[in-house]
């Protein structure tokens, strides 16, 4: 899944792709450098970022998808994930042409996102999250990271299939960065199957972030891709298949890499087996 922020103030990519052509085309390089999705936000959800209203966010994303959908060069397998946590946007964008949906909340920042998605037929991803943007990076506690994610996501795939979304259609996020300390991101990436063995498709987003940059001694993002793709191939050896990034090209191979070798290892590829 590559990252295509359309807004002005996300933490690594901020302002480089408001412009409908410049974006379009960044879609289409991160298809051709081996994505499946593309996932276009309209709101950035770095530590410390404010809310955007539906109007403005559609602003953003709606030309965005419209001109990457009609595109000659868009993949006719490829597909289109709006990240946003608001019913409205979500659904004015599958109109248009988003087949998932990347909700951060969970669905529990919309209380009409889960009938929407279940309506539309369409995969949604349910991310953790400890706070909102605004506040998440203030002081996360927690006790027991790994059980307390893992059971906040229980409960919240246990609702998206009682508001009848299919099982199929459900992936969960741990989510990195979103309320946790840096021992709590590490602490859930030494323990992914914990979700992978929820039995749903699990997503990961370590893509550039900041507690890689304090283990790296590394102030810029975008240094940060040997970071990222050395979680991109542990996560695969412990089952994970989905992984949302900025540098597409390198987690490709990363992953392809990863797959390779787990496939010669039994152990490994029971663990593949279990989504």
């Amino acid at each position: 899944m590559g990252i295509l922020n359309v807004t002005p103030d996300s933490f690594s990519d901020g302002g480089n792709f408001l412009d409908i052509k410049v974006a379009v085309d960044a879609a289409i390089a991160m298809f051709l450098d081996g994505a499946d999705i593309v996932d276009i936000g309209g709101e950035s959800t770095r530590p410390g970022a404010l809310s955007v209203s539906p109007e403005e966010q559609l602003e953003r994303v709606l030309p965005v998808i419209e001109a990457l959908k009609s595109d000659s060069r868009f993949p006719s397998t490829g597909l289109i994930s709006v990240d946003t946590c608001c019913a409205q946007v979500a659904e004015t964008a599958i109109a248009h042409g988003a087949g998932m949906v990347n909700d951060i909340t969970a669905g529990t920042g919309d209380p009409n996102m889960f009938t929407l998605v279940a309506q539309s037929g369409i995969p949604v991803v349910l991310m953790h999250m400890q706070g909102t943007p605004e506040t998440m990076q203030i002081h996360p506690v927690y006790q027991d990271v790994v059980a307390e994610v893992r059971d906040y996501l229980c409960d919240r795939t246990q609702a998206a299939l009682e508001a009848g979304i299919p099982h199929e259609n459900i992936v969960i996020d741990p989510g990195i960065g979103f309320g946790k300390r840096r021992e709590h991101n590490l602490e859930l990436l030494a323990n992914l199957n914990a979700f992978v063995n929820l039995g749903f498709p699990v997503l990961l987003g370590c893509s550039r972030k900041r507690f890689m940059g304090a283990i790296c001694r590394e102030q810029e993002p975008r240094e940060l891709v040997g970071a990222t793709v050395a979680t991109t191939a542990l996560a695969v050896i412990q089952g994970v298949r989905m992984f949302r990034v900025h540098d597409v090209k390198a987690n490709r191979q990363a992953a392809d890499v990863a797959m390779a070798i787990a496939s010669c290892n039994p152990e490994l590829g029971s663990r593949r087996a279990s989504i």
